[in-house]
């Protein structure tokens, strides 16, 4: 089995589903008692916030390619960012620590290929829908990908990620803008809806939406055991 370095701690939340989601995914394949052989770095979240609300992605940089830096040092052969938001300096990162970043927005494109969807609605932070760093890896694909349009839905989710999602937090009122926020992105022509922060599969499933729902942190995960038992 090879072995993977998790970044975590942005969030704890999604970083959990990730040890859980790879270790069953390892054990699907094996059986018995064989689980994921793994390192995790888990950063604290209000450091990366801080950075980030200030648009210091070098500060990021810098934290993270000391997180990446130690789990090579540790034996990883390929980083998992378990973020939506970090992938913006992935590849920068990548050519830093000479290891493969094994990439969100990549791995969604297959996914998305897959199902032979053409357009779809994206939702995450602000950084996220509204930078091309995610949306490009979708369009060396040929896929057409759409935000919201309205800018106080943008910064809901954007707030709630943060202030509740982030940190565990689930309450109907905001399950029921999300999905009003996705159901506004389908009457737009989106084909399928793209979970694009780790935390947003605690709002939305894939019965609460009437096209088909890509799960990044699923999706990643995945591609994370195929990359372990390659």
């Amino acid at each position: 089995m090879r072995i993977i370095g998790l970044i975590g701690g942005i969030s704890w939340v999604s970083t959990a589903d990730y040890y859980k989601l790879i270790n069953e995914g390892i054990n699907k394949e094996l059986g018995g008692l064989n689980f994921s052989e793994c390192l995790i770095y888990s950063f604290n979240y209000a450091d990366i916030k801080k950075n980030n609300d200030a648009n210091d992605w070098d500060a990021t940089f810098n934290l993270l390619l000391k997180g990446c830096l130690f789990l090579k040092q540790g034996g990883a052969e390929a980083i998992v960012l378990c973020a939506n938001t970090m992938h913006l300096i992935a590849d920068r990162l990548e050519k830093a620590i000479d290891l493969p970043i094994i990439h969100i927005a990549t791995e969604t494109a297959l996914a998305i290929q897959k199902k032979e969807v053409k357009k779809v609605g994206l939702m995450g932070t602000k950084f996220t829908m509204e930078l091309d760093f995610f949306k490009d890896k979708l369009a060396e694909k040929g896929i057409e990908t759409i935000i919201p349009k309205n800018d106080a839905d943008r910064d809901f989710m954007h707030a709630t990620i943060f202030e509740e999602l982030g940190r565990g937090l689930v309450t109907e009122a905001t399950k029921k803008r999300y999905l009003e926020i996705a159901d506004q992105l389908i009457k737009e022509g989106a084909e399928g809806i793209i979970l694009g922060c780790t935390e947003i599969p605690l709002v939305i499933k894939p019965e609460d939406v009437a096209v088909p729902v890509f799960d990044t942190t699923l999706i990643h995960s995945m591609a994370a055991v195929q990359f372990q038992l390659s």
